[in-house]
């Protein structure tokens, strides 16, 4: 039987943590004796504190007179592309070396701040690039659900993590995805914010490239709610992080009426879907009683997508020499290569495309609450694949072709969760996502709570077995 403290809600420990009812040692202790349990089969957290150093920590909280955050004495660990004082920042590349950092990044000095106790890094993809976390460096993560299956990615670290009992809270973040897909195909909540709602002072990143967001993770939307109020904010040294007051996300969430879901499905043959991605999605949409089919296309979602991605990835390659390149993973290679490519015609293009796109989304959410599709297009395919090449009996073009669901999402500007939507004939999960207008992320838990609450899935608990397959090659 697994400890109690382990199977129970963020929330709930939260809870208890601040009434003393348990001490955050026996907290983090539980969640340390899970992680050498299971992750040397899962290896979701492949960098680690000093477990008596962790302790410590926990410790020091229970000796506080009065809880230090919203998170007190929760246990967490920073996803692989963020730096934690004392421990490596590799982006699971081999350019980059495992020197400790001196200092936190911003998510764990935030995390720190809210009463976190840092046990670690999760792992992900090299430099976050593809929704299949394996890397050159501490190698493949896999699904609780089945570990002959991909945990996802780029937060896969997280999402195996959080289904597997080893963490109650992770943070994760997302540009085509990286916190949504995973989410989905470990059957836990994984919220990408609006653009600036979490701050970050990436000095590369302004609001011309900037589609990437941290943002937080649990297996419940309280939870996830939970995290984003430590993480969500303004920061001076972030010119477009956003005026949010934090607290907003820590009230109970009770929509005040009944929420209007908008079904938008393949976004009018956007993207192609297996079909119990999109059966599943859609029944847990329609769980409410208040879905409304969407007859809508997001014309230039995709090319919006691609050029500003493009972009990122173009100031990604400029930091390196070209033999560091060729040390980097096919495909993070091909995305720089295509970023060279982007002229100013093609950013003027797209900025015209995002104008239309947001007037298209502002005109939808006067009739509805949320936007619903369904998060990934697949369930959670073999280990030893790179990336689907076919879906729904359709060839991809490239590598993104499998994550569109998510990708043309992430041009709207707008909020995106994943919630679990059940599970397919081969037991493994699958998501509903949800999208809201700009800056409502508020709204977006609460249509998210009320869907959760009439088809909880977060109860359950993956039996871990041991794997027959091996990851993708990493070059």
């Amino acid at each position: 039987m697994l400890n109690p403290l382990i199977t129970a809600s963020a929330t709930e420990l939260a809870k208890r943590l601040r009434m003393r009812e348990i001490s955050s040692v026996e907290v983090v202790e539980a969640h340390l004796d899970r992680i050498d349990d299971v992750d040397a089969i899962l290896n979701a957290i492949p960098c680690r504190r000093d477990r008596d150093a962790v302790l410590a920590d926990a410790a020091k909280l229970d000796a506080l007179g009065e809880p230090s955050g919203p998170l007190h004495g929760l246990p967490v660990a920073v996803k692989d592309l963020q730096n934690v004082a004392g421990l490596p920042t590799s982006h699971g590349s081999p350019v980059m070396g495992l020197t400790p950092q001196s200092k936190d990044g911003p998510v764990a000095e935030r995390l720190r701040a809210a009463g976190a106790v840092i046990v670690g890094k999760t792992n992900t993809p090299e430099w976050g690039t593809g929704s299949h976390t394996f890397n050159p460096i501490y190698g493949l993560t896999r699904n609780p659900w089945n570990t002959d299956r991909s945990a996802g990615g780029s937060s896969g670290g997280a999402a195996a993590s959080l289904a597997a009992r080893m963490l109650p809270i992770a943070d994760g973040s997302d540009l085509g995805g990286s916190l949504r897909n995973p989410a989905a195909f470990n059957g836990v909540v994984g919220l990408r914010p609006t653009v600036g709602t979490v701050p970050n002072r990436d000095t590369r990143s302004h609001s011309l490239s900037r589609f990437g967001v941290e943002g937080p993770m649990g297996r419940t939307v309280a939870d996830v709610a939970l995290v984003l109020a430590a993480l969500a904010g303004p920061d001076p040294l972030d010119a477009i992080s956003r005026p949010v007051d934090p607290s907003i996300f820590l009230a109970p969430l009770e929509p005040s009426e009944p929420p209007r879901v908008g079904w938008i499905g393949d976004v009018g043959g956007g993207f192609v879907c297996d079909a119990e991605p999109l059966a599943l999605a859609r029944h847990a949409a329609g769980v409410l009683g208040t879905a409304v089919e969407l007859d809508v296309s997001f014309a230039g979602a995709e090319r919006i997508f691609r050029v500003i991605r493009g972009i990122s990835y173009r100031g990604l390659g400029i930091l390196f020499t070209p033999e560091q390149l060729g040390q980097m993973k096919a495909t993070v290679q091909e995305n720089i290569t295509y970023g060279q490519s982007i002229t100013a015609d093609d950013i003027v293009e797209v900025d015209g495309l995002r104008s239309r796109l947001h007037r298209q989304l502002h005109n939808l959410f006067n009739d509805v609450d949320v936007l619903a599709l369904p998060t990934t297009q697949v369930a959670a395919f073999p280990t030893d694949w790179e990336f689907p090449t076919e879906v729904g009996g359709e060839k991809m073009t490239d590598y993104l072709g499998w994550m569109m669901s998510c990708c043309v999402i992430t041009a709207t500007g707008c909020p995106a969760i994943s919630i679990p939507a059940g599970f397919t004939s081969e037991g493994l999960p699958v998501g509903l996502q949800l999208v809201a207008p700009i800056g409502d992320e508020r709204r977006l838990l609460e249509v998210a709570a009320a869907i959760e609450g009439r088809a909880p899935h977060h109860h359950l608990v993956p039996e871990i077995g041991e794997p027959t397959l091996s990851g993708p090659l990493s070059h």
